[in-house]
């Protein structure tokens, strides 16, 4: 889908200057306990969780079951929280200057419908990793994954 008109606006006042974004992310495993990825086309082909950007009169969750939907086409309800990433350390850039602090929201999730089939305007791939196999992600994606592994119901705050 790519920017929303609502970021649209904001950066033709800031620019590339850094903008807080607040945004809603899904954890949904296997069978086997591994964790969904996807390789975004706009995130330098990195590999990361799917989700996206939190819209004005959304909430959180109503966030991630869109942005799944619309990445994936799985329908997903929202059962737990596994974390909140906000720290500086987290700030990237996108290959068009545009810098971001993400503000993520990090939902373990389960499956109600669906089957995975990327949305190939955005995603270039979907796939489960176990722990040993995770690919090539940014710093936030690695703490998420690192922490999505190990969560037992309690939630991390980074």
């Amino acid at each position: 889908m790519g920017m929303s008109d609502y970021i649209e606006r904001l950066r033709a006042s800031i620019g590339h200057e850094v903008l807080l974004v607040p945004a809603a992310v899904a954890c949904i495993r296997d069978e086997e306990g591994r964790v969904l990825l996807l390789r975004h086309k706009e995130a330098d082909h990195l590999w990361g969780f799917p989700g996206g950007d939190i819209e004005p009169g959304e909430g959180a969750a109503e966030a991630i079951r869109r942005e799944v939907w619309e990445e994936i086409g799985l329908r997903i309800n929202p059962v737990g929280l596994i974390g909140i990433y906000s720290a500086p350390a987290y700030t990237f850039a996108y290959p068009n200057g545009d810098r971001v602090q993400p503000v993520c929201i990090f939902f373990d999730c389960h499956v109600m419908d669906g089957g995975i089939e990327p949305d190939e305007d955005e995603i270039l791939g979907a796939r489960y990793f176990g722990p040993d196999e995770l690919p090539r992600m940014r710093p936030c994606c690695v703490a998420k994954a690192r922490d999505a592994l190990a969560y037992e119901g309690q939630p991390f705050i980074r």
